[in-house]
């Protein structure tokens, strides 16, 4: 009964978001709250959305400091010779446009965060879109393809979650993927091509010479540098090593990313605007994308808590278990490759990785499936998970991006399944795990 209650609740959910009834922050609270209702857990549910919304509450704290930290970066101008050199390479052409963003977040993406890709993909390319007139919804799309393949390196999180879920090296786990990767990164890059063809048929290759004619990084252009006054051109290199540090202090771990933004803000509002009014305006100017993005990882706090706290979760998982037969029992590691991009979608990684993941590979062991190649299996879903509601960063994206939640989700689901099948099959064909 709760596998089909919490069934009947992500599908109520996605419809209600796909076709505009309910803004994904509404339905985050309403859909959860009215299902735990019907399933008997009135009393409880208050606990249950607390308790996930304090589990979420770092990952908004930290949400919010980067943006503001960003946003000063943004407006100090630390991106504008990014986005001109850029654009003279491109030269108005969408197709190299769509290319050129694809390998730019894939370089970036090798951070493992997808907070601080998107940032710096979307504050980059998003005024020349804008400029051109192309579909903002093909940078977003890009953008979460790019940063999926990428989200299986050593330092990202699921790679974390699987080694430890099942006591494995990372090295027996991750090098054996490599080539998947490689595999996913040419279908982003093939993805790309495919959206800026049609663009370019669309909207044709436009001249952008008249935008720099006195020797400016395309200064008119880009939304990035609208605002003249609040430029820092003499401290662009200040800004620059800070940013550096916080990247390298956020990849080696100094300490937890919340007090790492906080600090990177607070040093980088005060070098760059030190009058008080000045840091007041530019808080204020930003509040607007930090509302929307933090207010949507609360709702989704609620989401997950109570689809956890009810243990609909849980049934879930176990009925799709249920319901694979002792006959598939040796293709173990396909099926797992396959079950990983809904199991992704619908839970948390937390909740696949270390509730779910030990299952099946038991149930593998019994076949004689090795559990190395299970974990490798489990890792073929990054595309599609990142979709997912359930997943903070992406609220970043579709807000810097200006796009709709469930537009953004109908436009890239077959694209990212797309990624995945790729990667699956390099991943058989290499052997790093078996059909």
């Amino acid at each position: 009964m709760l596998a089909v209650l919490g069934y009947v609740m992500i599908v109520v959910f996605m419809f209600l978001i796909m076709t505009k009834r309910l803004s994904a922050l509404i339905a985050l609270m309403i859909v959860p709250a009215v299902f735990a209702i019907i399933g008997g857990f009135t009393r409880d549910l208050g606990e249950m959305a607390l308790a996930g919304i304090e589990q979420l509450a770092p990952t908004g704290v930290m949400l919010m400091f980067a943006i503001l930290y960003f946003g000063i970066m943004i407006d100090a101008g630390l991106f504008d010779p990014v986005v001109g050199k850029i654009l003279k390479i491109v030269k108005g052409d969408p197709l190299k446009i769509t290319i050129g963003t694809a390998v730019l977040v894939l370089i970036i993406s090798l951070d493992g965060d997808g907070t601080t890709t998107y940032m710096i993909a979307i504050s980059a390319m998003l005024p020349l879109y804008k400029r051109l007139g192309m579909n903002p919804l093909i940078l977003a799309s890009i953008a979460v393809l790019g940063n999926a393949v990428m989200n299986i390196t050593p330092w990202a999180g699921a790679m974390a979650r699987v080694v430890s879920a099942l006591h494995l090296e990372m090295s027996d786990v991750f090098v054996p993927l490599i080539p998947a990767m490689i595999g996913g990164a040419v279908w982003v890059i093939f993805t790309a091509y495919i959206f800026g063809a049609r663009e370019r048929k669309r909207l044709g290759v436009i001249n952008l010479t008249d935008l720099h004619a006195e020797g400016t990084a395309y200064a008119e252009q880009a939304a990035t540098v609208e605002q003249i006054e609040h430029k820092r051109p003499k401290l662009l290199w200040v800004n620059f090593s800070l940013t550096v540090l916080l990247m390298v202090g956020l990849i080696m771990g100094v300490m937890p990313l919340q007090v790492l933004f906080m600090i990177g803000f607070a040093i980088a509002i005060l070098i760059n605007y030190p009058n008080m009014e000045l840091q007041k305006e530019r808080i204020t100017a930003h509040a607007g994308n930090v509302l929307a993005v933090v207010s949507l990882v609360f709702a989704a706090g609620i989401f997950t808590g109570i689809l956890s706290g009810t243990k609909m979760v849980d049934a879930m998982a176990k009925s799709l278990v249920s319901l694979i037969p002792d006959s598939l029992g040796p293709h173990f590691p396909i099926i797992t490759a396959i079950i990983s991009l809904p199991f992704t979608f619908f839970m948390s990684n937390d909740a696949y990785y270390f509730g779910i993941l030990p299952i099946l590979a038991e149930a593998a062991s019994n076949y004689g499936v090795d559990s190395g190649e299970i974990a490798r299996a489990a890792l073929m879903g990054p595309g599609v998970h990142l979709l997912s509601p359930l997943v903070a960063s992406t609220y970043l994206l579709v807000g810097m991006a200006k796009v709709d939640f469930g537009e953004f989700q109908k436009f890239t689901l077959p694209w990212a399944i797309g990624t995945s099948v790729i990667m699956i099959l390099v991943s058989i064909v290499v052997g790093a795990f078996s059909l």
